[in-house]
């Protein structure tokens, strides 16, 4: 009987101590989750536009010291400050001012005491962009040649080479070749092929770094030399002007151009836009993202502008000076806190005609790291379902306005609803300056 009685004593024990894991367990869950929540809540980064008030209201227990002078803020009782190390309560609407382009940190701290998270303030001009939305064909040059693929080979005796194993990696960068440049995908197999079998010192890209390595060309079957990689140096495709600004500078696409096999931003050594005209339309439907097909002529007298920066928030260059977009009216940049829930346009050309089309901004993500993602938005025009199925592959870059500001681009479609989709900031697609 007392072993009995000891047995459920340890068993209550036991049971006991398996609680208060779960409650210590669920309580931290809680709290992380909660820490979370009103981490997104706070942008990474807010923008003020010179000259002009912006009013914030993220309704976070939290407060800020603003480290830089001359900037004035102003909160409920007007109180005007313009000293360095400025609080900020994030607990109620906050209306900052600054007069000059400038840069401010802000170190925000909950109930101003634990830390939350670091954001940089920008001042930006108050510019105002022409939202474009025509069709554009795409050819970008590669600096170097890219590394899609590393694989073998059989050699001149049957055996299996691979001399780039280990070497070599998908998404590398062939910049030079024993000091000389690589200027494409072709001279590079030239070089290749007449090595007589010498090692190559080859200077590559990887990431951000830049390294040499040494590899050493083997015969295959028919007697030529060969790495066994693949190698690609050039990128085509269709996307949609976003904006030209007032010194004739373009964004496109809201987001970058990246090879297709190893999702590697491109880097760019050059590249043009071309006139295209849409011929043909795969509608999109749930689980498969339909597709804009455009004819493209890559004729000199086709050029529309050049491209100098292939970034995650697009691509950029000068326009032409023939479409410099006199038909579309330049409207003021909204940033993100301006943009509300609701009804909101893109402007595309389908069928010929550039147009808008109605959308419904549903979700605005002001923390999300992923910067092509901040505007979630969902088609509601029927005209554009009618021909499109919804978001398709060509409209990335389509401008988004709301209550006559541009406030940024489609990006990208969800496959799963082709009639839902992703948009980034304009303020992002600014931030490359």
């Amino acid at each position: 009987m007392e072993q009995i009685k000891r047995n459920n004593r340890n068993k209550l024990a036991a049971y006991r101590f398996f609680l208060y894991i779960l409650l210590i367990f669920g309580t931290g869950m809680t709290t992380a989750f909660g820490y979370y929540s009103l981490w997104c809540r706070i942008p990474a980064t807010i923008m003020v536009k010179s000259g002009m008030e912006e009013t914030f209201d993220f309704q976070v227990p939290a407060k800020g010291i603003l480290y830089k002078e001359a900037v004035e803020t102003s909160a409920a009782g007007q109180k005007t400050i313009a000293d360095s190390g400025l609080m900020v309560d994030f607990s109620r609407p906050v209306t900052m001012k600054a007069e000059q382009i400038d840069s401010y940190k802000l170190k925000v701290r909950l109930f101003g005491v634990i830390p939350l998270k670091d954001v940089s303030v920008e001042v930006i001009d108050d510019v105002r962009l022409k939202p474009v939305g025509i069709p554009i064909g795409i050819y970008v040059k590669t600096e170097g040649v890219l590394v899609v693929g590393v694989g073998e080979f059989e050699g001149e005796s049957g055996e299996s080479c691979s001399p780039a194993h280990y070497i070599l990696q998908p998404g590398d960068y062939i910049l030079e070749v024993n000091d000389e440049p690589v200027k494409g995908k072709k001279q590079f197999m030239e070089t290749v092929s007449c090595c007589e079998g010498q090692n190559l010192i080859l200077k590559i890209k990887r990431n951000e770094e830049e390294l040499y390595v040494m590899t050493k060309p083997q015969l295959n079957e028919q007697g030529e030399y060969k790495l066994g990689i693949w190698i690609r140096d050039n990128a085509q495709g269709v996307g949609t002007m976003t904006y030209i600004d007032e010194t004739g500078h373009f964004g496109a696409l809201g987001h970058g151009i990246n090879d297709v096999d190893t999702s590697t931003l491109m880097a760019l050594q050059k590249g043009t836009l071309y006139h295209t005209e849409i011929i043909g339309i795969t509608k999109g439907s749930n689980g498969s993202p339909g597709e804009l097909t455009g004819f493209i002529e890559y004729d000199d007298r086709n050029i529309l502008g050049t491209i100098t920066e292939n970034t995650t928030r697009g691509i950029f260059g000068v326009c032409s000076p023939d479409i410099a977009g006199e038909e579309q009216e330049a409207l003021p940049v909204g940033l993100k806190q301006e943009i509300e829930a609701g009804p909101a346009q893109i402007r595309c050309s389908i069928g010929g005609d550039i147009e808008n089309y109605e959308v419904e901004i549903t979700d605005i993500n002001l923390g999300n790291d992923n910067i092509n993602r901040g505007i979630v938005l969902q088609i509601t025009d029927e005209r554009l379902l009618s021909e499109t199925g919804g978001i398709v592959q060509g409209m990335s870059g389509s401008p988004i306005i709301q209550n006559g500001k541009i406030i940024g681009a489609v990006t990208h479609v969800l496959v799963q609803d082709s009639t839902k989709g992703y948009g980034i900031f304009i303020e992002r697609m600014l931030e490359k300056n």
